[in-house]
């Protein structure tokens, strides 16, 4: 290491306070050793460690180039050569590891790769999305080619397969798994490919290949419809499901989709609710996960009666599990934290709202509506009158859209527009429910309307 030109503790401030020379130099870490910035004349700056592949003092010195400053972060590079560093300390060889990847990985092992090592911050519903769609489309189509050896032209060629359904069938051993998740199509060739670059970016900073092939490939407008109910057949759903709750239907799971229609919130969300994230007081939602991280639900008064019910029923329940536990000598049972419990005994939560919704939605009539079409409802009747014919901004805080602006929104929307609007849209749709008069604004023309 003796071509470094100085060595101090490699910060944002170091590394861009480091400017060129006529030749090139190494900074080099202080707190870790073998860690270091290469600065080229250019001024371009790289990351790298420094170790020795082998033990005793004839085991060669090895430089491997972790990435470039700008790409990663000072921090990121630390990390990942604390882990190189600790790997060549145990034996290994990363750079030699990293050109046989180089020379020999398919798409698939990248592809198994990238599932185990590039996928941390994905939810598990995303990653069954994701798994499905490697299984059924990527490693049928593009499994088997080095990872090297991608073009965009086979990405384009990927594209138009899975759009004209060449892998629409899902191999035997994923069938239960997979096949509600993974169709064919241009929607769902738009979103493999959006998965696929997601890959080849991970490929890209791992020193795979030197660039992403899926760059630049020009996508399929995603054309999935957005279907919302009209007044007339939230009419026939309130219904449909006063009927379900006659003939004995589960309660619980009639109960999450009352939910879902007066608050516009995911199928997740509602199944998923656990009473401490129940705020009563300020008839809110206050969301610990989610598809778009932490959030708070504003919600109105019928959503509220329909918790309040839930309630009762959880705490009527309790009271019999206890007797019971007493009457057999067995210690007081624990209260479970979720709103809508799987079941006595069990510690997670309902999740057979689609199976319900199948039976109650084709007793209303409405065989082409999913269950998050409910959420779409939401949305138009707040567009309407019946919702107080609300702004973009107040409906995209009330719905917890993904945007990168809405978490800093959420400290300058005052909370009483927002209860006073989930309110009056939560009346409109308990209104439509009961058969009552509930403005549906169409979103476009007709009743359906398709993702920009």
């Amino acid at each position: 290491m003796t071509d470094g030109k100085r060595a101090e503790r490699l910060t944002k401030r170091t590394v861009d306070a480091a400017q060129p020379a006529e030749r090139r130099y190494i900074i080099w870490d202080v707190d870790l050793k073998g860690f270091g910035l290469r600065v080229f004349p250019s001024g371009a700056k790289s990351f790298i460690a420094f170790y020795r592949a082998g033990t005793g003092r004839k085991a060669p010195m090895r430089e491997y180039a972790i990435g470039k400053f700008g790409t990663l972060t000072p921090e990121q590079a630390r990390a990942e050569a604390e882990r190189l560093l600790s790997a060549a300390r145990l034996g290994a060889d990363p750079q030699a590891d990293k050109a046989r990847l180089q020379r020999e990985m398919t798409v698939a092992e990248l592809c198994d790769l990238y599932l185990a090592e590039g996928t941390a911050t994905k939810k598990a519903s995303t990653l069954v999305s994701d798994r499905g769609r490697i299984e059924i489309h990527i490693k049928p189509l593009l499994g088997k080619k080095p990872v090297s050896s991608v073009t965009s032209g086979d990405v384009e060629r990927f594209m138009r397969d899975v759009a004209e359904g060449k892998t629409a069938k899902p191999p035997e051993k994923l069938r239960k798994q997979v096949i509600r998740h993974v169709r064919g199509g241009k929607g769902t060739a738009t979103r493999t490919v959006g998965l696929l670059g997601g890959i080849f970016s991970f490929a890209v900073r791992h020193k795979l290949r030197p660039d992403n092939p899926v760059r630049g490939v020009t996508r399929y407008k995603d054309g999935r419809c957005e279907r919302f109910l009209s007044a007339k057949e939230l009419g026939k759903l309130g219904e449909a499901i006063t009927k379900a709750g006659a003939e004995g239907s589960n309660r619980l799971g009639l109960a999450v989709i009352r939910l879902l229609i007066t608050t516009g919130a995911r199928k997740g969300e509602i199944e998923g609710l656990r009473w401490d994230e129940v705020d009563f007081d300020r008839s809110a939602l206050r969301l610990k996960d989610s598809k778009t991280g932490a959030k708070v639900i504003a919600i109105g008064a019928p959503a509220l009666a329909v918790l309040s019910e839930v309630k009762a029923w959880a705490k009527e329940a309790q009271q019999e599990a206890e007797a019971k536990a007493k009457a057999d000598g067995q210690p007081k049972p624990v209260p479970s934290p979720w709103v809508f419990p799987a079941g006595r005994g069990s510690d997670s939560h309902w999740t057979g709202t689609p199976k319900l919704w199948a039976k109650v939605s084709e007793s209303a009539g409405l065989g082409d509506v999913r269950l998050h079409d409910l959420r779409h409802t939401y949305a138009s009747l707040a567009v309407g009158a019946a919702g107080g014919g609300q702004s973009l901004a107040v409906i995209g805080k009330l719905l917890g859209h993904a945007d990168v602006r809405t978490t800093a929104r959420y400290a300058h929307l005052a909370d009483d527009p927002l209860r006073q609007a989930a309110d009056r849209i939560a009346q409109a749709a308990a209104a439509g429910l009961a058969g009552q008069s509930a403005e549906v604004v169409p979103i476009g023309k007709g009743q359906r309307s398709r993702k920009a």
